[in-house]
């Protein structure tokens, strides 16, 4: 089944969803782990986490009594190429958009301190 780029882009939109994938960058996650950082109720985290795994981004699995959540690595390949048909943008470097979120969860505390 091939990744819906229209649910993959309006996933990244939402700077919650993208601190949720750069927490998962490290390692794979219990869902009350994911929402602890966060000034929300943990229905509002799952939905954030029902909204990336829509879009394919990451996969969420019961473990016992608790639900995981993992990173799927190649979930952005597929916007990637997209971008890449337009011949101005590079290759996704995953680095670089781990440095841009931490930068920007940065920015977005700062502002809300």
């Amino acid at each position: 089944m091939a990744p819906d780029l229209d649910l993959i882009f309006a996933a990244l939109a939402d700077p919650t969803r993208r601190a949720i994938l750069v927490m998962l960058l490290e390692d794979d996650m219990a869902v009350t782990d994911v929402a602890e950082p966060f000034q929300m109720s943990l229905a509002a985290v799952s939905k954030h986490l029902t909204i990336l795994t829509r879009a394919g981004l990451i996969t969420q699995e019961k473990r016992g009594r608790v639900k995981w959540c993992k990173l799927e690595p190649d979930a952005m390949s597929a916007a990637s190429v997209w971008m890449q048909g337009f011949g101005q943008f590079e290759e996704l470097d995953l680095d670089g958009l781990e440095r841009f979120l931490e930068h920007e969860l940065r920015d977005e505390d700062n502002t809300t301190a």
